[in-house]
């Protein structure tokens, strides 16, 4: 589906006026609707139900970017967040993912990355939206989105939410190579912070659940897993 930029706002959050004016300009000039703020408080205060993604620095005086995304997610919103940030070392951009993150650019950063980066993560948000109550079937194993459960051969199969969370994305996206950090971006839930391997150990325990069909989740070494039903 075709965005229109036109439609699109974001809140670009930073406490430097400096990255505030780049980024205003720079989006502005690729059609979007950009407001800024200077602090989480005055984020929150500008917020609405018309911005569909927010730019946030981590590290800023007062509620850090980290302390503002937990409070929007504890709170249900799940707008898309990309975060800002000169920290960039594993356990950050893990911490950043784990409390409900979109994505993680690190400063300095080219403009370039940043509209690349802020288009794949609304296509993502898009597509998301239209299929978010849709069901999934291959074969005889099924995902239904509405009453959360799997069922193999019409018997109910008892997941955790992350093994369910992990099932339907790569199910919804079968053929698709999905790394360990959007795995742990888009099925876990929670303010727990984990590491990539965490990832292999639900999928392990996923596959033995799902029978056969275990064998259709594949593993490509430096890339990630995918869903793939032409495995035989």
């Amino acid at each position: 589906m075709e965005i229109n930029n036109r439609n699109i706002a974001i809140l670009v959050v930073d406490d430097e006026v400096d990255i505030r004016d780049i980024l205003q300009f720079n989006l502005e000039n690729e059609g979007y609707r950009i407001d800024t703020a200077e602090s989480a408080e005055e984020a929150a205060s500008k917020l609405s139900k018309q911005h569909q993604l927010i730019l946030l620095d981590v590290m800023m005086g007062g509620i850090s970017g980290f302390r503002f995304a937990d409070q929007l997610r504890k709170s249900g919103n799940n707008i898309p967040i990309i975060f800002l940030t000169a920290k960039d070392t594993e356990n950050d951009m893990l911490t950043g993912f784990s409390i409900g993150g979109d994505d993680y650019i690190s400063k300095p950063f080219s403009v370039k990355e940043v509209i690349a980066r802020v288009r794949s993560v609304l296509k993502r948000a898009c597509n998301t939206q239209q299929g978010k109550n849709q069901s999934v079937t291959i074969g005889t194993l099924s995902v239904d989105a509405d009453s959360k459960t799997v069922s193999l051969d019409d018997n109910i199969i008892d997941l955790t939410k992350t093994e369910y969370n992990i099932l339907l994305l790569l199910m919804k996206n079968a053929g698709k190579m999905f790394s360990r950090s959007d795995i742990l971006a888009r099925a876990w839930e929670g303010d727990n912070i984990v590491l990539d391997r965490t990832v292999d150990v639900h999928i392990a325990r996923l596959r033995k659940k799902i029978g056969r069909y275990g064998d259709y989740i594949i593993n490509r070494t430096g890339y990630g897993y995918s869903f793939n039903p032409e495995i035989k």
